[in-house]
């Protein structure tokens, strides 16, 4: 099958590579790339292991070919720490809270709420439920993804973060 030259940016660097035009953005990521943050769960959109930012918005990358991302704007799990190597606040707050137990949705879950912190600063529970819906966590029960999320967006927005009494 003929090969297709594809450009782009990710985490902020020019990449390109040779693909079929078949080849979908995930394995493009991870086997062209190296850049094995981004998982693979299913590969039908069900799970959201896979999702990276693209040009602005949360996308699975299992649904996406290589060739759809031509001169897009990716972020992928791998660029979200800080400009000096420390953790983000979603980072710091998935490590805090405890959001995390086997790891293997943690980078979809990070990338969807950074996403929605972009779009909403301040989400209320019910928000931040609603916004990683797309994405499934078999370990955790979500509570806390949740706070991990909250304290977060805490953090972005310069206040102390405080958990709800139980």
């Amino acid at each position: 099958m003929a090969k297709t030259h594809v450009t782009m940016k990710v985490n902020g660097a020019e990449v390109e590579g040779l693909v079929e035009p078949r080849t979908l953005l995930v394995h493009f990521i991870r086997e062209n790339l190296g850049m094995t943050g981004t998982h693979i769960g299913c590969e039908t959109t069900h799970c959201g292991a896979c999702t990276v930012d693209i040009d602005g918005m949360s996308v699975k990358s299992c649904t996406m070919f290589a060739v759809q991302a031509q001169g897009s704007d990716i972020t992928t799990i791998e660029g979200m720490a800080n400009a000096d190597g420390t953790l983000s606040a979603l980072q710091e707050g998935f490590r805090m809270m405890h959001g995390l137990q086997c790891g293997f949705c943690t980078p979809g879950m990070i990338m969807r709420a950074h996403r929605l912190l972009k779009e909403n600063a301040s989400p209320s529970e019910q928000e931040i439920r609603m916004g990683i819906s797309g994405n499934i966590c078999r370990c955790t029960g979500y509570q806390n993804i949740v706070k991990a999320i909250q304290y977060a967006s805490a953090k972005i927005n310069g206040v102390e973060f405080r958990e709800a009494a139980e």
